[in-house]
């Protein structure tokens, strides 16, 4: 800790013990939720050139606006917490994924047809799902822009 302290000097001790053990817990987290959501992705999640209506926008009105608002929030939280783990102990830059990942903003299928054309990535996620005896994940046809 007294090297975090030494980057951060105006930053409480306490605060730097909370965001130390959410990194962790973060990266933890990420550790058993990535593979499974890649195992439960369909192998044609991303054939599509446009994302269809969510099945929860068929709900209430309010009952949707109301899950939205809270993923986004959520959302905001992880990508805050993956800037502040660039510098502090976890995993930042899977942070940031993940909290836009569960962001709703425009053009997020768009991004993420794009990352999942990126042959590193794409063989990241197929080699977990290749793993868990999974058929792996198409490539889209080209990178929407």
């Amino acid at each position: 800790m007294a090297f975090l302290e030494s980057l951060l000097p105006d930053v409480s001790p306490a605060v730097l013990g909370w965001v130390s053990t959410v990194s962790i817990l973060t990266f933890i987290a990420s550790l058993i939720l990535v593979p499974i959501i890649a195992v439960r992705l369909p192998a044609n999640y991303f054939d599509q050139a446009r994302r269809s209506k969510a099945r929860l926008r068929r709900t209430h009105p309010a009952v949707y606006m109301a899950v939205r608002a809270l993923k986004n929030v959520l959302a905001v939280i992880l990508v805050l917490g993956g800037v502040m783990m660039l510098v502090l102990p976890g995993q930042g830059l899977l942070t940031i994924l993940i909290g836009i990942g569960v962001s709703d903003f425009p053009g997020k299928y768009r991004l993420e047809r794009r990352l999942i054309a990126v042959p590193g990535i794409l063989g990241a996620i197929n080699w977990i799902r290749a793993r868990a005896n999974v058929e792996p994940l198409a490539a889209p046809d080209a990178p929407a822009l």
